[in-house]
């Protein structure tokens, strides 16, 4: 049997099934064979279809997790970007208020005659030593800063300026225990030295016995000995200490000031102190 013979033959076959399979489903005959092919074949085509939509429901949380975290990273951006622009403003008004307040003791207060020439300072850095207290403000001897100027907040007596470079100046505080400031108190004009402590706290020493001084009366600068300026507020007496066999009493001052946030001061550029070491050194050389 040739190829061409064989291949005529497998065509007819073919056909045949065909013509056959064709009057088999017209007299109905494959129904039944049909309707257990879909029993068979459905469970699988039930599975590929929950399998299907279970991959695609996967993929669409995976997009949306993915659009959600990137939503989040930008709200939590947005977020940290305005908290610091609060901030900044925040800090902007309080330093703005202060700087009015500043403004308005030295309109206040012109018998001190420092209004011309009084320098802002901000407070840069601080001493962290215990037995040290200073601080360091950004205004300099380019700003016309000199030593011993005399350094206030509207609130009363910061200290003096005990170094000055181009840029920037140290402050001795008057709660240092090197410093002392000839005082006078408010009501009873009793006059004393009010000195640094240890602990940051202002005791008024060499007062004399037999005057009243109570707690409660505000101790200003004297103006005594040309250090400071007169009228400057120190504090307010919360103690007052008597011993028999002291010819002076003691009394314990909280400062006006709050040391611990110091922030902005003004250089009494105006006063000059007075060294009276110096002008004795002049008279006895003369």
């Amino acid at each position: 049997m040739t190829f061409l013979n064989s291949r005529h033959l497998m065509i007819g076959i073919v056909f045949a099934l065909l013509c056959l399979g064709v009057s088999l489903d017209r007299l109905g005959y494959l129904t039944s064979v049909r309707m257990l092919a879909q029993a068979i074949v459905q469970p699988a085509q039930i599975g590929l279809s929950a399998v299907a939509v279970q991959a695609s429901d996967a993929v669409q949380r995976q997009q949306s997790l993915e659009q959600l975290l990137s939503e989040n990273t930008f709200l939590q951006s947005e977020a940290n970007r305005l908290l610091i622009e609060n901030i900044r403003l925040r800090e902007l008004e309080r330093e703005n208020a202060q700087l009015r307040e500043l403004l308005n003791y030295t309109r206040n207060n012109v018998d001190f005659d420092y209004t011309a020439a009084s320098v802002v300072g901000h407070v840069i850095a601080a001493n962290p030593s215990n037995l040290l207290y200073t601080i360091f403000i950004d205004v300099g001897v380019r700003d016309g800063i000199a030593r011993d100027m005399p350094v206030i907040t509207q609130r009363g007596l910061v200290g003096r300026v005990t170094e000055a470079g181009a840029t920037g100046a140290q402050v001795l505080l008057i709660i240092d225990p090197a410093s002392s400031v000839n005082a006078v108190t408010q009501n009873s004009r009793v006059h004393g030295i009010v000195r640094g402590e240890l602990g940051g706290t202002l005791i008024m020493e060499r007062i004399p016995q037999g005057v009243t001084v109570a707690p409660g009366d505000l101790v200003l600068t004297s103006g005594l000995g040309g250090k400071f300026p007169d009228k400057l507020v120190i504090g307010q007496i919360t103690e007052v200490f008597q011993q028999d066999l002291n010819p002076f009493q003691t009394a314990r001052l909280r400062p006006t000031v709050d040391f611990g946030e110091l922030e902005t001061v003004l250089v009494l550029t105006a006063f000059q102190p007075i060294d009276f070491e110096q002008l004795k050194s002049q008279e006895t050389g003369n």
